[in-house]
């Protein structure tokens, strides 16, 4: 299975050139995340900060292809690439018209409450369960 999102190219998103910024990638890459887990994992970022846990990101890879501008309609696809004990790592491809405009590769670690600090943990089975539908056959 693959998520989804559609993501307008606004005039916020753009330097003075029309085209999107990068920084602007990064945060529609963690828009894409953050809505993947309430949407489709059932666990929203606010929900885990009041448990004290989170998925903060440990590696991030990026592939510029093409440039996106303003009024294009980005179509986000994100799977997962690989589910271990407490990481998953996700590929996140944008495109407009056909054309791929950025590929991202992004690892998360599951971060809890234990022994008084948050640390990695375990995927609780019920979250671990709904990301392993996202893993891309090989």
């Amino acid at each position: 299975m693959q998520y989804l999102r559609r993501y307008p190219i606004e005039f916020n998103h753009c330097d003075p050139a029309g085209i999107v910024f990068y920084p602007r990638y990064f945060e529609m890459t963690n828009h894409v995340c953050e809505n993947f887990f309430r949407e489709a994992v059932g666990v929203s970022y606010g929900e885990m900060m009041r448990q004290r846990s989170g998925v903060p990101t440990v590696r991030l890879e990026t592939d510029f292809r093409a440039p996106s501008r303003l009024g294009d309609v980005l179509e986000v696809t994100l799977d997962v690439l690989r589910l271990g004990t407490s990481s998953v790592t996700f590929e996140i491809v944008g495109a407009c018209g056909g054309q791929v405009r950025l590929v991202v590769t992004i690892t998360l670690v599951w971060v809890a409450e234990g022994q008084g600090e948050i640390l990695p943990q375990p995927w609780p089975e019920g979250i671990k369960a709904r990301l392993q539908a996202f893993v891309r056959a090989k």
